[in-house]
């Protein structure tokens, strides 16, 4: 499982060649960058000590571009420097030290991106800038007055400048803005969007048109709209969600395709692959192998490329060519990919999405000819035989509010009596769990551990009704759900009461705490770089989430606070507990987890407290990842014997 991570993301398909990046665990955590020729030859194009990461917003996002000769142009982690990697295989400087870059596209021989500069008093700044791929000037600034910056796209004539600006203290699933700049007169205008409306990926229909995301209906539905805002146009009207929350930036979740028509990701929970005529609204659901995808297609001609993932496949890179007329019968010819998967334990904002419900937009299926194998072999030997593997199914857990999750039994045939269970709560908060091939969860089921994974209140992939759940209510409602999901196990006769735990990370080792803080149900915890205090958080916390608290929570107030905050409830922690942190964390700091830790160990309460050197926000190095694995399938066994 900790070998597993060569998780691929990113695509970028052009001229029947297609672009993605590929983690290497087993390489220090790295990021590389991989090509496939249109003869199907895979062919890695950085080599170490090269890291294709960017740190803007911290969580980073699409960290390369292609240009128009099939040179990329990549963030370098280690400086945050831009790169033009050109065909003698060497990378050459585009940037000076000092700078973050991402949401890169090329055009017209300069990059357009959002920059990031961080002054010596602590300072953030960005704006919307181009630089020369040439590497001569420096880079010149096209859009700035905005704390927040994504999705830059040029109009196919080049006069316009379409993106989505925020400022503090909203999130971009809060209220955005999708803006138009003249790069003639330098004029700017509000196309849609408002403090109350999440507006997302705009994208140029022709050169008067623009295509966007906007919840202004209460799911992200996709619109038309012209150039100043005027005739805006709900494409394909349903309680669904188009896309998913931006944490990461650079991801369309449609494409334009050749002949017009869009190819759309849509649905409840996990999102589904279809192709939408703008013009009549027809929504057609393509047959492929996978129950979701990452929000983040990329168009060549008629055919889509996508990172596509399933219960018993590995997140895999797959290009789909759609027919003209869907309705034929041809197969899918196999699926695509990279090596195997197995996330981390719940980064804020990467976990995927959940249980996927009926939808009435849809007006019919299609099988999707011909889904190009991008397989690398390498991978194949990692996977285990797959009747070891979980299948989910999708729940809804009874309460004062219906609660989105899903069932993973454990692989148990010859053992008598409940199982125990362990409850797997995502990160974010405003993410979500999904229903991936995931190690991780195999590793413990095929132990006779069950696993029940919760989207509480405030994830995405419901709407934003759901969503909105969690304002002000976080370490409630988050809870709340938890402890529901935990009695319902048992209640079923689905678990041991007497052997359920609880692990999460970042904003669910925040819950961890906090449900272990306020309920005996659970017989230990499991915290992966968690929240244990909320002043600290956001004190010292990065820019991106400097005012989420404020959402979550309410404007700074030590009372409030202690009435939330784990480390203020730590006396009412009984069970044992587990806390894994790495030291080099700028999202939560190491100081949250090691408070929480010596407050328990003060109070007499088991706990085993490890820090990881070289780690961040997320583990991503193999001796990382198996240590800590270790570690929680050994407290596992001490709570559950």
């Amino acid at each position: 499982m900790a070998a597993s991570g060569t998780r691929p993301a990113w695509p970028t398909a052009r001229d029947g060649r297609v672009w993605w990046t590929e983690d290497r665990p087993d390489e220090g955590g790295r990021t590389t960058v991989i090509h496939r020729a249109p003869d199907g030859a895979c062919h890695e194009l950085l080599a170490p000590p090269w890291n294709a990461r960017t740190r803007v917003h911290e969580y980073g996002g699409r960290p390369y571009a292609v240009t128009p000769a099939y040179e990329v142009v990549f963030a370098n982690l280690e400086d945050q420097r831009l790169y033009l990697l050109g065909a003698d295989g060497k990378p050459q400087p585009l940037t000076q030290e000092g700078a973050r870059y991402a949401d890169l596209l090329v055009r017209d021989g300069q990059v357009w991106c959002v920059r990031e500069r961080h002054a010596e008093d602590g300072t953030v700044s960005r704006a919307i800038v181009t630089v020369p791929l040439d590497g001569d000037g420096e880079p010149r600034e096209r859009v700035t007055g905005h704390d927040f910056y994504a999705y830059p796209t040029v109009s196919p004539d080049g006069r316009h400048l379409a993106y989505v600006c925020w400022d503090h203290p909203n999130m971009p699933w809060d209220g955005t803005e999708v803006r138009v700049t003249s790069l003639e007169t330098g004029e700017s205008w509000p196309v849609k969007g408002g403090p109350a409306e999440s507006v997302l990926a705009p994208s140029w229909r022709d050169d008067g048109h623009l295509y966007l995301v906007s919840d202004a209906s209460g799911w992200w539905n996709l619109y038309e709209t012209a150039l100043r805002g005027e005739d805006v146009r709900a494409l394909c009207p349903a309680e669904e969600e188009f896309a998913a929350a931006p944490w990461q930036l650079g991801g369309l979740p449609y494409a334009v395709l050749g002949d017009g028509r869009l190819a759309v990701l849509h649905g409840r929970g996990d999102l589904r692959l279809g192709v939408l005529d703008p013009e009549s609204g027809t929504l057609t659901d393509l047959e492929t192998p996978f129950s979701g995808w990452d929000a983040a297609l990329t168009a060549d001609g008629t055919s889509v490329t996508g990172i596509g993932y399933a219960a018993t496949t590995p997140r895999s890179v797959a290009t789909v060519d759609i027919m003209t007329r869907l309705t034929g019968t041809a197969d899918t010819a196999g699926t695509a990919g990279a090596a195997g998967t197995a996330g981390t334990a719940g980064t804020a904002g990467t976990a995927g999405t959940a249980g996927t419900a009926g939808t009435a937009s849809a007006a019919g299926t299609a099988s999707a000819a011909g889904a190009t194998t991008l397989l690398r072999p390498a991978a194949a030997g990692r996977l285990p035989d797959p009747a070891l593997l979980p299948v989910p199914r999708a729940v809804r857990v009874p309460g004062g509010e219906e609660v989105h999750a899903y069932l993973y039994p454990p692989y148990e045939p010859a053992v008598e009596g409940l199982p125990p269970y362990v409850i797997f709560v995502h990160g974010g908060p405003t993410a979500h769990a999904n229903s991936e091939f995931s190690l991780e969860k195999a590793f413990f089921t095929t132990r006779g551990v069950g696993v029940l994974d919760v989207n509480y209140g405030g994830s995405t992939g419901y709407g934003r009704a759901y969503r909105e759940r969690l304002r002000g209510q976080w370490g409630l409602v988050d809870v709340a759900d938890v402890v529901a999901a935990a009695e319902w196990l048992a209640a079923e006769g689905l678990a041991d009461p007497a052997r359920i735990a609880v692990r999460g990370g970042s904003a669910g080792g925040w819950t961890v705490m906090a449900a272990c803080c306020r309920s005996d149900v659970f017989a230990g915890g499991v915290s992966y770089y968690g929240v244990s205090a909320l002043g600290p958080l956001a004190a010292h916390t990065h820019d991106f989430e400097s005012r989420y608290v404020e959402w979550l929570v309410g404007r700074p107030d030590p009372a409030v606070y202690a009435q939330r905050e784990p480390l203020a409830l730590v006396g009412g922690v009984s069970c044992p507990m587990l806390l894994l942190q790495g030291l080099d964390d700028p999202v939560v700091p190491p100081e949250q987890s090691a408070a929480f830790a010596d407050a328990l160990s003060e109070r007499g309460v088991a706990c085993t407290y490890l820090a990881f050197e070289g780690e961040s926000h997320g583990f991503r190095r193999t001796e990382t990842r198996t240590a800590a694995l270790a570690a929680e399938l050994a407290f596992y066994q001490q709570l559950f014997s």
